[in-house]
């Protein structure tokens, strides 16, 4: 499959080394949004809590998300050469979700569970044109990862953790989005999720260990 086959070639070039279940199924998450758009997201993500393994579980798979997004902003964000207002949203937030891998570390632990180790990222950015469009699509990528883990989540405080925190990473996506002049609510009213079976078996082949 090309990269003029899939509907987010940048989000297919997005590199996460790291050998755990959280790593391996954000993996998998960023290769859904590049087959099927970002609509197969949520489904991907709820099909891989479908098991069970609980909020800690889930947690780790929310700060290993963060990790990336954190890392982006601070690492990335500072080789590109931003300005202006770009500039001003990579340094804003990278501090917030940096406090989101600060809030969910504590609260994995709270739980009794360990977080994960932060993996390594490759981001397939160069100038400040490629690192906004990727901003828009990691961001948007995260609303719907958290919207796909949420329905697994069964502790009420948890949920309502994971809910504040998705609310930021929806209004990171609206900022960037009108930054380069996207509509930050292109579908409409509700985000369009595509069937499971069939982002499962596209992503397959893409996922590696």
């Amino acid at each position: 499959m090309s990269n003029h086959e899939i509907a987010n070639p940048q989000l297919g070039g997005v590199e996460v080394h790291g050998m755990t279940r959280a790593s391996f199924i954000l993996r998998g998450t960023l290769a859904a949004g590049a087959v099927y758009g970002l609509g197969s997201v949520a489904p991907f993500v709820s099909q891989a809590f479908a098991a069970g393994g609980g909020d800690a579980e889930i947690l780790n798979f929310a700060l290993t998300l963060e990790y990336l997004e954190a890392d982006f902003y601070t690492v990335k964000g500072r080789q590109v050469g931003l300005s202006g207002q770009a500039r001003a949203y990579a340094s804003q937030f990278s501090a917030e979700e940096s406090e989101h891998v600060t809030a969910l570390t504590a609260a994995i632990k709270q739980l009794g569970g360990t977080p994960v180790k932060k993996p390594t990222f490759v981001f397939p950015t160069s100038d400040e044109k490629s690192f906004l469009a990727l901003a828009s699509t990691l961001e948007n990528t995260g609303v719907g990862a958290y919207n796909g883990a949420g329905p697994s989540i069964k502790d009420k405080k948890v949920l309502a953790a994971a809910g504040s925190i998705v609310q930021i990473e929806a209004r990171h996506a609206a900022a960037i989005d009108l930054l380069i002049g996207k509509s930050p609510t292109p579908n409409q009213g509700f985000d369009r999720p595509i069937e499971q079976a069939k982002v499962l078996t596209a992503v397959k082949p893409l996922i590696k260990a």
